[in-house]
């Protein structure tokens, strides 16, 4: 366990288009506009044969050490994970310095010792576009705004993909990893399920647990945003049907150009209503509910409410969500999941992404 190898690992959310990881800064640039979501990588955590080597002790079912692991698939770093029952809590060795305390203060380490990314947001935790998101921020919404940007992440990345695929129109290939054209649109449809999936348990989420305490506050308050849920699901189930289509098409007809751009159209069409859609929620629905006054152990148990909502995302589409995120959004969903949830549940999501 820990042994590292040479070896680069394809992104567990399915293979990426060659143009659009030439596009995503490595872990040691400093990105000049903004960060970008980068893909978590498959167990054993390893860079390249020449990234520095930390080491990690801790119980094997605990929490906290899973969630250090997870924080150092982010890292450009060698991890050699050693269970240990002996320590109660993780241990971090790094050439001669050694580190224990709580996931918190080995990720300060962390991000002082290797700065990028960062996993600890400095001074107080991310905002929206519109600003407003602070540490008062009620735990749901910041839930409800993280969700909208692991999908928008994923939506642009599968517009992209698409235009892609369209503009080869299946005579020539792209990345070599990605196979043959069948074998893309395969690996295509894949990542498509999941983010449809993703996205229509978040929908059904919002419509059960996040609505209904508005709308108690002020009757009808979510009554727009409600209603603009049923608006693009034949949109959804039309590109689904598309990649289907596809899939049985001969290559490079004319029938079959026409389709890819069939696709990439509605993908765009997606991709720009739920941006819409989004940002009204965030704009004129989500500040409310802080007025909602709504305490700590009520948000926690708000909390559990949308992940009983959404168990296929935080089940076996959790690596591909988090995947949309930044490592520090990424470590902040965490954080509010593991001080809301039992044990048991945060440890088999955990367990998911790092093994």
């Amino acid at each position: 366990m820990g042994n590292c190898s040479g070896k680069q690992h394809k992104p567990p959310a399915g293979i990426i288009p060659s143009e659009l990881l030439k596009k995503t800064p490595s872990v040691q640039e400093k990105p000049k506009v903004e960060l970008i979501p980068l893909p978590l990588p498959t167990p054993p955590e390893c860079i390249n044969k020449g990234s520095p080597v930390v080491k990690l002790y801790g119980p094997a079912n605990s929490t906290a050490t899973f969630y250090i692991r997870f924080g150092i698939l982010y890292k450009p770093v060698s991890l050699q994970y050693t269970p240990s029952n002996i320590v109660e809590s993780p241990v971090l060795y790094c050439d001669s310095d050694v580190v224990s305390g709580s996931p918190e203060e080995i990720f300060r380490y962390l991000d002082s010792k290797f700065p990028e990314p960062p996993l600890l947001v400095k001074g107080g935790g991310s905002v929206n576009s519109f600003g407003w998101f602070d540490k008062t921020t009620p735990l749901v919404v910041w839930m409800v705004n993280l969700q909208h940007r692991s999908m928008m992440w994923h939506l642009e990345r599968m517009v992209r993909w698409a235009e892609d695929m369209a503009h080869r129109g299946g005579k020539t290939k792209g990345d070599p990893v990605m196979g043959s054209p069948k074998m893309e649109m395969k690996k295509f449809g894949r990542n498509y399920e999941a983010l449809m999936e993703i996205m229509l348990e978040h929908a059904r989420m919002e419509e059960r647990v996040v609505f209904p305490i508005l709308d108690k506050a002020d009757r009808g308050l979510s009554k727009a945003a409600n209603e603009e849920h049923g608006r693009d699901l034949p949109v959804m189930n039309g590109i689904k049907e598309d990649i289907k289509s596809i899939g049985v098409l001969d290559l490079g007809t004319p029938v079959y150009q026409e389709a890819l751009l069939i696709l990439s159209n509605r993908l765009k069409k997606l991709k720009e209503n739920s941006k819409q859609h989004f940002e009204e929620e965030e704009k004129e629905l989500l500040p409310y509910m802080e007025a909602t006054d709504l305490g700590k152990v009520q948000q926690g148990k708000v909390l559990e409410q949308c992940l009983d909502s959404m168990r296929e995302t935080h089940g076996h589409n959790f690596r591909f969500f988090l995947e949309g995120l930044l490592p520090q959004d990424a470590i902040h969903y965490l954080d509010m999941i593991i001080k809301s949830s039992d044990n048991n549940r945060v440890s088999l999501m955990l367990h998911m992404v790092v093994d």
